[in-house]
């Protein structure tokens, strides 16, 4: 062990022997001993010494070294001294044995020939367990799945590619299982051209190593400050972060993962304990970081050293803490794995980036036409890297496409086809070594091989497809629709089967992020590639119980209606509105008054606690753009029942905001049982009581301090100053493709 230390450049001989040499007279000391040389005799001083230097290997080993690393020099003695591993293997108990016995006793069993193995089934299903419980997950849901399909080769191989000790996280988890049920499950054609990427793990216990030897330990108490508190210390976090070191060990794995993938370029995404699990997504709480990995090797390596450090302190980011907080995790040991995989696509010019990417999920529970099936499920497309699928990110939209009829859009008018197509793409830039967001317009050429299953032409209205990859007219004309892909490509069925067969073995209704290849784009029928990037269960997609809307409403007691993509669903006993006042808010005409408000918002949620309230305002909720909307995160309003979202003549967004489907805020809406509503005031099918809404009183600063700069944007209404002994009630019906909101009597 102590060859390991000084090989490995974690201490050197001479200080090693120095530091137990004063560790000894310490002890000396504690004895009260005072001349160490001449109060001992020396053959006792020689055992003191000798069982200190035992003392601080096994200490430095410990905080610098892997238990992988203990078991490998253990089992190495016990083969010089003739030990039978294969026997002794055998003979374990796989919960109380070191790893690397039980991956022996796993592997002697799956290598037995059937007949002499059927005996011993149940030894291995423990063994497989026990390893995946250590090296993958401890999730009870997930090891239910897992166990029936990991072979023990899998996990041999897991572990080749895993750098660090603890588990690889719930991403990592999620991802392999999800390969591994498709393979064993799913239908031949489609295994044909279905992967996963270049994959490479940081397991969970670097996280603490990183934290330990950094002094970063200290901030672990963020999780019990409050709000604002952690707000304020986030960025120095993120600085201290940065500023860590790796063990040297840690970094020599590194070069060789850099050294293995060559110039491709990477992406370090959070792979933590807590993420991807039953009832728990974390879906973008944490970061992700793009590598493109074209510098020096030594660039190369600092780029993915300081992405792992961002990675690391993403645990301790507001959003993070508040969602653990709601979701009564907070005083779980989160710890922090790490996926680094190589980015999938293809160079064209000096940009990389793959075909298409996005996010399926196999159940659709908001649907706009009512014979889209919930069952078949939904795909959010984009050209590019999948960023812009997963976030609400800027003035820009995926294609939406319901797996049950690909072809049938939100909406048919040719200038909102175009108005919420896709305007930019996310990629990276090969020269400039960098991640960047560009205009469509900018990267697409006549020559793109793929172009015609993308792009149409906009012929005043009419989209014509293309029949080459040659272009009679300008760019600008072309609109991202991806109707040939979906017409003469089976990637629809493609997805519809992927996802009913993952939710089939998951026992659960799943989401997964994936990429999407077009091989042999010249051909009429090109082969499609999906490659899958993370899978994970999404239990509060499973539909509920069907509702009535009510008959003979009176309408002044109705709040608002609307039929724009609307869930299943039913709110009662509302007390509370949350009112983002469209003209006031717009008024807001700096960002920093726009943050302001957005944490008045996370403030009056925080007070609200206890009552049951929702929330309306202009435009899209979460949106990055605060110009589209007011630019909340999911630690802002997790209490609320409802968002609703105002659009249309008057509002300050013009057009119909675009559904959540599918983003992390939708997932975070889902989980808490959140219910996003819009409301397209130009609609004549949509009711919007402007006397409730305008004409009663503002009882906001009952509950918080407000800035006088947001009286005119912020508003809290009490159901009873509108009818005195009344509460609201909102019914929300897929079938009849109606939200409605009414006062009833207490």
């Amino acid at each position: 062990m102590r060859r390991e230390l000084f090989e490995r450049g974690v201490i050197t001989q001479a200080e090693f022997e120095a530091q137990a040499r004063q560790i000894a007279i310490q002890t000396q000391e504690w004895e009260g001993l005072r001349n160490p040389y001449g109060e001992e005799p020396s053959e006792l001083w020689e055992v003191r010494l000798t069982r200190v230097r035992d003392q601080h290997t096994d200490f430095l080993f410990s905080q610098f070294l892997s238990y992988e690393l203990f078991e490998q020099l253990v089992w190495e003695v016990l083969r010089e001294r003739g030990v039978n591993y294969g026997e002794l293997a055998l003979s374990v108990n796989p919960e109380q044995a070191p790893l690397e016995m039980v991956f022996e006793q796993a592997i002697a069993l799956e290598s037995m020939p059937p007949a002499e193995r059927a005996p011993l089934e149940a030894r291995l299903k423990e063994s497989k367990v026990v390893i995946i419980r250590t090296l993958i997950s401890d999730q009870l849901g997930y090891l239910d799945v897992a166990k029936e399909w990991f072979t023990v080769a899998d996990l041999v191989e897991i572990r080749r590619r895993k750098i660090g000790t603890g588990r690889i996280g719930g991403k990592s988890a999620g991802m392999l299982l999800a390969l591994r049920i498709l393979e064993n499950a799913g239908d031949p054609q489609i295994l044909d051209c279905l992967k996963t990427p270049d994959s490479y793990f940081i397991g969970s216990d670097v996280f603490y190593t990183f934290m330990a030897i950094n002094n970063l330990v200290h901030w672990n108490d963020q999780k019990y400050k409050t709000e604002d508190e952690m707000r304020t210390d986030y960025p120095a976090i993120v600085k201290d972060f940065e500023a860590g070191q790796f063990p040297p060990d840690i970094l020599d794995q590194l070069r060789l993962l850099l050294d293995t993938v060559g110039k491709k370029p990477l992406i370090v995404r959070s792979s933590s304990l807590l993420e991807d699990n039953f009832g728990t997504s974390f879906a973008g709480k944490y970061d992700s970081v793009f590598c493109p990995n074209q510098g020096t090797p030594a660039r190369n390596l600092r780029d993915l050293t300081n992405a792992l450090a961002r990675v690391y302190a993403s645990t301790l980011n507001p959003g993070a803490l508040l969602y653990r907080r709601s979701k009564r995790l907070q005083d779980y040991d989160e710890r922090m794995a790490v996926l680094i995989q190589v980015v999938e696509g293809e160079r064209y010019r000096n940009y990389y980036f793959p075909h298409g990417a996005g996010v399926a999920f196999s159940r659709n529970l908001y649907r706009w036409a009512p014979q889209i099936r919930r069952e078949d499920g939904f795909v959010r497309l984009v050209w590019g890297l999948g960023t812009r699928a997963v976030d609400r990110v800027g003035n820009d939209f995926p294609r939406l496409i319901a797996l049950s009829h690909p072809m049938l859009r939100p909406s048919t008018d040719p200038k909102l086809v175009r108005r919420y197509s896709q305007q930019f793409i996310d990629l990276i830039d090969l020269e400039e070594n960098t991640f960047k967001t560009l205009p469509v317009e900018e990267v697409l050429e006549p020559r793109y091989p793929p172009l015609r299953y993308l792009a149409q032409i906009d012929r005043d209205g009419y989209f014509e497809s293309l029949r080459s990859t040659l272009l009679d007219g300008s760019v600008k004309d072309l609109v991202l629709t991806f109707d040939e892909l979906l017409k003469r490509t089976d990637f629809a069925e493609k997805m519809r089967h992927i996802v009913r067969t993952l939710e089939e073995h998951y026992k659960s209704p799943v989401d997964l992020e994936f990429t999407l290849g077009i091989q042999n784009p010249e051909q009429s029928r090109p082969r499609l590639c999906i490659t899958l990037l993370q899978c994970r269960p999404q239990s509060a997609l499973l539909p509920t119980e069907t509702v009535s809307l009510p008959v003979n409403l009176v309408h002044e007691d109705i709040v608002f209606s609307t039929r724009f993509v609307v869930p299943e669903g039913l709110i009662n006993q509302v007390d509370y509105v949350v009112y983002v006042a469209p003209k006031g808010y717009f008024a807001l005409g700096s960002m920093d008054l726009r943050g302001l408000l957005v944490r008045a918002l996370a403030r009056l949620n925080a007070a609200l606690i206890g009552q049951k309230f929702i929330m309306v305002g202009p435009g899209r909720w979460g949106s990055s753009n605060s110009d589209l909307g007011v630019p909340v995160n999911y630690g802002d309003i997790y209490h609320t029942r409802a968002l609703v979202e105002l659009a249309g003549q008057g509002v300050g967004v013009g057009t119909v905001p675009e559904p959540s489907l599918g983003t992390h805020f939708f997932q975070d809406l889902l989980e808490a049982q959140i219910y996003p509503l819009a409301i397209y005031l130009d609609d004549p099918a949509s009711i919007f009581n402007k006397a409730f809404f305008e004409g009663t009183p503002n009882r906001v600063e009952e509950f918080i301090e407000l800035d006088p700069r947001l009286r005119d944007a912020l508003r809290v209404i009490r159901v009873k100053d509108f009818r005195p002994g009344g509460h609201l009630r909102i019914v929300m019906s897929d079938e009849k493709s109606q939200a409605v909101a009414y006062i009833e009597p207490d």
